[in-house]
């Protein structure tokens, strides 16, 4: 039986579904769905299929992108009246690129009890075995489809020293990679398909080497892109004089200009300053 929090008000379950692989859904999972009085779905004939396997028997209503800003104060309704409601998506969280955000918004707001089960979706396997660093990360999602726009997100996120992850469609995978070698250059890439399926298969190399067999490639995709890392700068051509000076001309002192130019190019402050003051 579903326990109701402390506060004793009826509660909107977001519960994850698998994403392929039908043993990723959880034991909770399934107690709450059979357990609550009403489940809205992105597609209840996909949802219908998941219940059937799972013999679970209850009301479905559609919730999808289109109609989620009507639905939110139906399932208000149903919260009001006593009832615990369940939502899904098709696969995975909700919430997570599906529906789902704005019934949270809109309920929590209002007080609503508002619990999100753990349990499937793709965004952290794939980063887990990425092989490029955990910490920190930004899962950005979708990008913008029109390759305009795109270019701008990813110009924005360019210089964001986290691991990006993305959501992507098989047949934008080819565009979507040429895009990021044009503006984020020739990272260290991990993409990741078919997760928790039988074809399921981790790529992991530079942008440019994945574009070369991205058309051959089938299934629903992450793409986790390793961070921005900001090369450090070649000062071997720079007079000492005019770096000392560049750096009090943005408010430093003599002597704190002296010992972080010191310090960039590693060798100790007084031969900075002999050869500051020898000019």
């Amino acid at each position: 039986m579903i326990q109701k929090s402390y506060d004793g008000k009826p509660t909107l379950y977001l519960v994850p579904t698998p994403i392929g692989n039908l043993e990723d859904m959880t034991y909770r999972a399934v107690n709450v769905l059979k357990s609550v009085d009403v489940i809205f779905s992105e597609d209840t004939r996909v949802t219908r299929q998941l219940l059937n396997h799972f013999e679970i028997s209850k009301k479905l209503i559609s919730n999808h992108e289109h109609n989620e800003y009507i639905v939110k104060e139906k399932i208000e309704e149903y919260l009001k009246d006593g009832s615990n409601v369940a939502l899904v998506s098709d696969r995975g969280t909700p919430a997570i690129s599906d529906p789902g955000e704005v019934a949270v918004k809109y309920l929590a707001e209002k007080g609503y009890n508002v619990v999100c089960l753990p349990g499937a979706n793709a965004l952290i396997p794939a980063l887990v075995m990425s092989s490029i660093d955990t910490r920190p990360f930004m899962f950005y999602g979708f990008l913008n489809s029109k390759s305009s726009i795109q270019k701008e997100e990813l110009k924005k996120l360019s210089k964001i020293c986290a691991t990006l992850i993305f959501y992507e469609a098989p047949h934008r995978l080819t565009s979507t990679l040429k895009n990021m070698y044009e503006v984020l250059g020739d990272r260290k890439i991990a993409l990741v398909r078919e997760i928790s399926k039988m074809h399921e298969e981790v790529i992991r190399d530079n942008i440019s080497k994945v574009i070369e067999i991205s058309d051959t490639l089938k299934g629903e995709f992450v793409i986790v892109v390793e961070k921005y890392i900001e090369k450090e700068k070649d000062y071997s051509n720079i007079p000492v004089d005019v770096q000392v000076k560049e750096l009090i001309s943005e408010g430093l002192s003599e002597k704190d200009a002296i010992k972080k130019v010191a310090k960039m190019r590693g060798v100790v402050k007084n031969e900075i300053y002999k050869e500051y003051h020898r000019k």
